[in-house]
């Protein structure tokens, strides 16, 4: 035994918060690089062609993307749209931002000693002048993608429902502009 003290969230084996290691501004610069396109798309047809291949790059983006974010390799990565703060790090695997447990401080309930990811992605997203981006709803995760290239699969189209248009006021009241919104027939809310 190490000798360290883990949380009861650590000991079941959930995520931990996770400061990221690489500034948003240059995340959302290298995503602008990586966008999907024609050549990633042959890119990823190609690395697909071959199990060895896609698992390799699998690990590779495991590895970097766990430095850099913290990654739990979701297959569905909601980076682009959370400041590049991993969501997935939150101990509640929370994708629509803080729970009612952060503190005053910016603290994590269940992990004190660490900053709440939600606050995180906030100023990051801040800073980034992509604040609009954390008014998109992210669907829940797909536990069949786990472990899967969330860069392939983003390459190939394959996480176009991820998320749904950010949710904004109209003149009415609040009125859900999501496609999630639309789909569930949900109605205007608010001062009539």
């Amino acid at each position: 035994m190490s000798g360290v003290m883990t949380s009861a969230a650590e000991a079941a084996g959930g995520p931990t918060p996770v400061r990221p290691r690489m500034r948003a501004g240059t995340a959302y610069a290298w995503h602008r690089v990586l966008a999907r396109g024609a050549v990633t798309r042959w890119l990823a047809r190609a690395i697909e062609r071959s199990p060895a291949a896609t698992r390799g790059f699998t690990s590779a983006e495991r590895v970097s993307k766990e430095h850099l974010f913290g990654c739990r390799m979701c297959g569905q990565c909601a980076l682009p749209a959370t400041g590049y703060a991993c969501p997935m790090t939150c101990p509640k695997e929370l994708r629509n931002g803080p729970c009612g447990g952060v503190g005053g401080d910016g603290r994590c309930e269940v992990h004190p000693e660490m900053r709440c990811v939600w606050v995180e992605a906030h100023e990051r997203a801040e800073q980034a002048g992509r604040a609009d981006d954390l008014a998109r709803l992210q669907r829940p995760v797909d536990q069949r993608c786990r472990g899967e290239s969330s860069w392939l699969n983003h390459w190939q189209g394959r996480d176009e429902c991820m998320w749904t248009e950010p949710v904004r006021p109209d003149r009415e009241g609040v009125q859900p502009r999501s496609l999630l919104g639309r789909e569930l027939g949900l109605t205007p809310v608010g001062p009539r």
